[in-house]
């Protein structure tokens, strides 16, 4: 039963890893390829670091539960094995919506920047790039997703 659990848990940790979506400024949709961007250019103000929210889909509850709700059948016979299947279903669809949330946090970065033709805009994306206060940047716009590139 341990291997089965490990081995539950494990499976659950790809998934979620999988789900996970990028918010960097080098990573583009299917659906943003072959598509015009307005580029504008401008200096960081500043930059500061953010905490992107990881995602919060049905997956990670769905799949705790049902990794808590085998977990609990395993306690006790009878009627106490059906409760404790339940609460074990009710503790891993908490704790696999957590783990999701927790596995696909990111660390981000809002830069703040002034553009050439006058205006200050704010950027938050993946800080998987450095940028520092008085660089040369571009801003890349297509249909509301705006990202800084060097």
């Amino acid at each position: 039963m341990h291997m089965t659990r490990l081995l539950a848990v494990s499976l659950l940790t790809v998934l979620l890893a999988a789900c996970a979506s990028s918010n960097s400024g080098s990573v583009y949709s299917r659906d943003e390829a072959r598509k015009v961007q307005t580029v504008k250019t401008g200096v960081i103000e500043s930059v500061r670091q953010v905490k992107l929210e990881g995602t919060k889909s049905p997956v990670g509850t769905i799949a705790g539960g049902a990794v808590g709700g085998i977990a609990g059948s395993s306690v006790g016979g009878g009627r106490g094995s059906a409760i404790a299947a339940v609460i074990g279903a009710v503790a891993g669809g908490l704790a696999g919506s957590a783990l999701e949330e927790g596995i696909t946090r990111k660390d981000g970065v809002e830069l703040t920047v002034k553009l050439d033709g006058g205006g200050l805009i704010a950027i938050v994306q993946e800080a998987d790039e450095v940028f520092m206060a008085g660089e040369r940047v571009r801003i890349l716009e297509n249909g509301g997703v705006s990202r800084v590139s060097h």
